[in-house]
């Protein structure tokens, strides 16, 4: 292909970094509705992520992939280009990046010319690896679901950040402010919600037939153990406690659509459970979005743990949801910096628990924002100082038996937040003479520990 146009510029290429569904309808719906300039060509890469990507099938051999497919110049796969190598674990060292540019230009015919990257999740593998092969490019990030809401997992180098010239994201959570990548000053643009229902519609027509009852309870398994949040007796019973509260709110007729990489034994356990509850249970085993089951089968009830899909189905769908294990989740998450803190804090917040008999309000968004505000501060204090002073004003006029299970109160004490201890003690954290006490003793403790270890 040339890579000079008529007037004898270098050509422009964007490359489309994607490794799911959900991902690519959202790239989809932004070019349908002009959010990225015009280019030359256009080539999605596809990166296959799981655990074991030979056993499970990539989003290009996932059914409705076609339709995304026709957007694009060119799909190429990132898993055949690195192999042997694991795109989640597999980055060039920095001296060898200038050599894998030269490899990839000639590899996928991109000669000279201009490069702009498209990417999700930059701060992991693989969208490292692309943004340091192609260091010279411009960077968009789009976000495929809540994360884009909360800080940036790590701190990004510089002369990646720098280059990043804006954040495009579903308006999953109306009225919501995203907070990724906002130390860099990167602006946030939405993806039109209409435009976004136009592609999993086409998606839905793709995909073929579905084996699903329409009106049934939808229960959104995920693999919560695989990231070691849960054990997998744990996820077990979370599974078997939404076929419960479903069938407790009078949904006789149930559909589980587990994650892609859960052990098949999952779905055993959830088929006694439902014949001993007198429910009726269908396995989707077809690896289709949630989105294409809201389409085709229109479920009365979704149920989960803290997928996105939940907020998909409530904003999009207008589909009533519930709640199942986010208690749990918060609980467990560690270190407090762990990302799925944010999506786990915003579905234990807006969506009802499936045990709640009434119809509880959700948080409301001014609240919420100031909530996540804080959570964003006490994950990431280092990165975001300027979200101290909001961050005390939410503790110290919110934080109350509601509120309190998004904070850690170790946390809350290491950074002299409100809240980290009885108020008669909230001096404290603040007096200099206790906090120069305080540094003295570790001082004298670290001493004592380098004195043993030494003998």
């Amino acid at each position: 292909m040339p890579t000079r146009d008529t007037a004898g510029k270098r050509a422009r290429t964007q490359i489309f970094l994607a490794s799911t569904l959900y991902g690519g309808a959202t790239l989809a719906a932004a070019l349908d509705t002009g959010r990225f300039p015009a280019a030359d060509r256009r080539v999605l890469l596809v990166a296959n992520n799981a655990a074991i990507p030979e056993t499970t099938p990539g989003m290009d051999a996932a059914p409705g992939f076609a339709p995304l497919r026709a957007r694009f110049d060119q799909v190429v796969s990132w898993n055949e280009t690195i192999r042997p190598f694991h795109p989640g674990g597999w980055s060039p060292r920095a001296d060898d990046a200038p050599l894998w540019e030269r490899h990839l230009r000639l590899l996928w015919g991109l000669g000279d010319d201009d490069i702009e990257l498209v990417v999700e999740s930059l701060q992991v593998n693989p969208a490292q690896a692309v943004v340091r092969i192609f260091q010279d490019a411009p960077i968009e990030v789009y976000a495929d679901g809540l994360m884009s809401y909360g800080p940036t997992r790590d701190k990004l180098d510089p002369l990646v950040g720098t280059r990043v010239r804006r954040l495009l994201h579903l308006d999953l959570v109306p009225g919501l402010k995203p907070l990724l990548l906002t130390e860099f000053g990167v602006g946030a643009r939405t993806v039109a919600g209409d435009a976004f229902l136009k592609v999993l519609g086409e998606l839905a027509e793709a995909t073929g037939a579905l084996d699903v009852p329409e009106g049934a309870a939808l229960l959104l398994g995920q693999y919560l153990s695989a990231l070691n949040i849960l054990t997998p007796e744990e996820e077990e019973n979370l599974h078997v406690r939404m076929l419960r509260g479903a069938v407790r709110r009078g949904h006789r007729t149930v559909v589980f659509k587990p994650h892609p990489s859960a052990p098949a034994r999952w779905s055993e356990m959830l088929e006694r459970e439902a014949e001993a509850l007198g429910a009726e249970l269908t396995v989707l085993d077809t690896p289709v979005l949630a989105e294409v089951v809201y389409q085709r089968a229109r479920p009365a009830l979704v149920v989960g743990c803290f997928s996105t899909a939940l907020l998909t189905a409530s904003t999009f769908y207008g589909l009533p949801t519930a709640r199942v294990g986010t208690e749990l989740l918060l609980e467990r998450l560690a270190p407090y910096q762990n990302s799925n803190r944010v999506p786990v804090t915003i579905v234990d917040a807006l969506v009802p628990d499936v045990a709640d008999r009434g119809t509880p309000r959700p948080m409301p968004v001014e609240r919420l924002n100031g909530l996540l505000t804080a959570v964003g501060y006490a994950m990431q204090h280092e990165l975001h100082p300027e979200l101290r002073p909001a961050a005390e004003r939410f503790l110290a006029a919110h934080l109350n038996e509601r509120t309190r299970r998004y904070f850690k109160r170790r946390r809350l004490t290491a950074l002299a937040l409100p809240g980290a201890i009885p108020s008669h003690l909230s001096f404290i954290p603040r007096n200099p003479a206790v906090r120069r006490v305080a540094r003295r003793a570790r001082a004298v403790q670290r001493r004592i520990k380098k004195g043993a270890t030494s003998r």
